[in-house]
């Protein structure tokens, strides 16, 4: 097996030895955010993200003698128009990169697109897994690098016997809720004291299912909330939470989809104490962070927050300037090529690394939620690889993702065979 850095110094060592290929300028960015619709709550931060980092890398002389240009679309919140808008970027504006999407049925939309036409996609969004392609790299969480170690957090630290998995109707919380219910079936919590339930992107009326997750716990038993709810239906959910008088005491909740950006728009004062479970959060501590901070609230304002996705896109975007520069090109297959081993320091103080399976190593961090709507960061870990395949599904147990050396992101270990196609749905 190569050494996935030493193979990143050859290349630059190659970059530097031969002539620089030629590059049009301006080089594209393009920028796949919902900037309107239910999305929009969370997307739009990742858009102002994103043409904040272009403007930075500008500041900073661009990338291969070009200056960079942000091509910025918005597929509304609408699936389909998600993969419309994708190929617009790739076949109208010809851009080189592509920096986009938040939910997993947005990108599961894309996903044809870019692999049909070879474009490639940063993807900054934790997810349920289960995939990998050759056109994406995903620099959001894997379960095994929140969902597990959340659902850990529940059982050790706060004695949680009953679970209640409420999430959006659609492939995220599904895929990610199946593999959590076999991961607690398999700590031995019995199928009736886990509670499942699905409701449509921007529900509201959430009196029923907060009363259902009430009476799981009539038995006397511990209760949490494990929530993979998306978009401004979290509104709803906290707030019937506060009417029905419920505290993290009763009743934790910890949250994959909710952050910074996301607390701004509620009234915190009832949901101290509940938790989030993310790579990064705002008030971690290291001298990098701080500076991220303090340019994000230079440029958007003291009012506006950072997030987990911004720090994803942080340092997929940082990769990918160092993966163009070490290839002296932007051409997709040579960029690939040049990601496997590219290492940037995350915010929280340790170096993301980029995986043969197209994830980062990543810390876990468990917070706490504050009057100011900020986190209080209760637990990190160190450097978590990402699995694209999860160990707790028979039919994706046996499989591991490798680009690099095996050239398969479906690599059957039982069979030693690359398999092609697999569905989530």
């Amino acid at each position: 097996m190569k050494n996935p850095i030493l193979g990143t110094t050859a290349a630059l060592l190659m970059a530097s030895a031969l002539p620089a290929l030629a590059q049009d300028c301006p080089i594209k960015v393009g920028v796949l955010h919902s900037l309107s619709g239910t999305m929009a709550i969370s997307e739009t931060t990742l858009k102002d993200t994103m043409e904040m980092l272009v403007e930075q890398q500008n500041e900073a002389g661009g990338v291969l003698g070009c200056q960079l240009k942000a091509v910025v679309v918005d597929p509304a919140s609408d699936w389909p128009l998600f993969a419309e808008k994708a190929r617009e970027l790739l076949t109208v504006h010809e851009v080189d990169v592509i920096f986009g999407n938040w939910t997993s049925v947005s990108r599961k939309s894309v996903l044809p697109v870019i692999e049909e036409l070879n474009g490639l996609l940063f993807y900054p969004v934790q997810y349920e897994g289960e995939e990998s392609s050759k056109n994406v790299f995903y620099t959001g969480a894997a379960p095994n690098q929140q969902a597990i170690p959340a659902t850990d957090y529940f059982l050790e630290e706060l004695g949680v016997e009953k679970f209640a998995l409420l999430g959006t109707d659609y492939v995220y919380p599904r895929t990610t809720n199946n593999i959590l219910e076999s991961y607690l079936k398999s700590k031995g919590i019995a199928a009736e004291d886990i509670f499942v339930n699905y409701t449509p992107f921007g529900h509201s009326d959430w009196s029923k299912i907060v009363a259902d997750v009430v009476a799981l716990g009539a038995d006397g038993k511990k209760v949490g909330v494990i929530s993979t709810i998306n978009g401004d239906a979290n509104v709803g959910f906290y707030k019937e939470l506060a009417a029905a008088g419920i505290s993290a005491d009763d009743i934790p909740v910890v949250a994959f989809s909710v952050g910074e950006e996301e607390l701004a728009g509620l009234d915190t004062s009832n949901l101290v104490g509940h938790l989030a479970a993310w790579n990064y959060f705002q008030s971690a501590e290291s001298d990098a962070n701080e500076a991220w901070v303090e340019a994000w609230k230079a440029r958007m304002g003291e009012d506006r927050v950072t997030n987990d996705p911004m720090e994803a896109h942080y340092i997929g975007f940082n990769m990918w300037v160092n993966a163009a520069t070490a290839a002296g090109t932007t051409d997709v297959d040579a960029v690939r090529d040049a990601m496997y081993g590219q290492e940037f320091p995350n915010l929280t103080g340790g170096t993301a690394v980029m995986l043969p399976n197209h994830h980062l190593s990543k810390p876990v961090l468990i917070g706490e939620i504050q009057d100011d709507g900020q986190f209080d960061i209760i637990s990190q870990t160190s450097e978590v690889p990402g699995d694209a395949w999860t160990d707790y599904l028979p039919e994706s147990a046996v499989l591991k993702s490798d680009w690099q050396e095996l050239g398969c992101g479906m690599y059957n270990t039982s069979t030693s065979t690359c398999v092609q196609i697999k569905s989530n749905y």
